[in-house]
């Protein structure tokens, strides 16, 4: 039998990923990608793996974790996705994704045996949608599936950081991605807890940090964020065009945004 080793993986198509994502595809599809200021700041010593948690609102998810992982550009990012996903967009098996299949045994203990070597090796970082499918951020309970426990009990020693996504509609055209980081957890002795308690930890842990960036979504508050990506606002089209040149004429400056530009109509 061969031995588990770390995903593949391609720096240099990853890095055009992020740059992409950043650049282009998230300001063209989002108003802003915002963190909460609110946020617990991560510094974990580069040899200590970590592991980020996250809830699976939508399909937006590892284009906007990708976007995220600029924040540790020393660290390897790997990440489980769903096999049929994975068949679907190819290009992702080169950027340091591993396939899982629900429901499945082999798959189950091929997720363990991978994600062991990952959670061994110095400087890794693994991301992972604990939710195994998508879900609503308001649904409650928040339910987890067991594999993250099971793995932290093979872990020497790693940091969790829970990490809450939400996609709203605030006064643009275009939604809103917001995302809080929530306070670390350390593993010292991944044996210390059964796969159950570890599971139970996490998810009090992912849901305490969802249910703060509910309220500051309810906010509607951008002073609450920083603002990681900057999209686009406005209508966009013929309707910006002729407001622009109406702004002109008033001898104003035009603003696309409808908070600052309201009163230019």
């Amino acid at each position: 039998m061969s031995r588990p080793v770390l995903p593949s993986r391609h720096d240099w198509l990853l890095r055009w990923f992020t740059w992409y994502c950043r650049t282009f595809y998230i300001p063209k599809s989002f108003t802003s990608l915002r963190l909460a200021r609110a946020s617990h700041v991560v510094t974990t010593p580069h040899e200590i793996p970590l592991v980020v948690v996250c809830n699976h609102p939508s399909w937006w998810d590892p284009v906007v974790c990708a976007a995220l992982s600029a924040r540790w550009p020393d660290r390897t990012s790997y990440a489980p996705m769903d096999v049929r996903a994975l068949k679907a967009y190819p290009m992702f098996g080169r950027l340091g994704f591993f396939p899982v299949e629900p429901g499945s045994v082999a798959s189950a203990r091929a997720f363990l045996e991978t994600g062991s070597v990952i959670l061994s090796t110095p400087g890794t970082l693994l991301w992972i949608t604990a939710q195994g499918e998508f879900a609503d951020p308001r649904r409650r309970p928040l339910e987890l599936r067991s594999g993250l426990g099971h793995l932290l009990r093979r872990c020497e020693r790693c940091v969790i950081v829970p990490l809450a996504i939400e996609y709203t509609f605030w006064n643009e055209r275009l939604p809103e991605a917001l995302v809080c980081f929530g306070e670390p957890l350390e593993v010292t002795d991944g044996k210390a807890l059964s796969a159950a308690d570890w599971t139970s930890k996490i998810t009090r842990s992912l849901l305490s940090t969802m249910d703060a960036l509910a309220a500051l979504a309810i906010k509607r508050d951008p002073a609450e964020f920083e603002t990681i990506v900057a999209g686009r606002t406005g209508v966009g089209g013929v309707y910006d065009w002729l407001r622009q040149i109406m702004s002109w004429c008033r001898g104003r400056r035009f603003v696309a945004g409808h908070d600052e530009g309201r009163s230019q109509v």
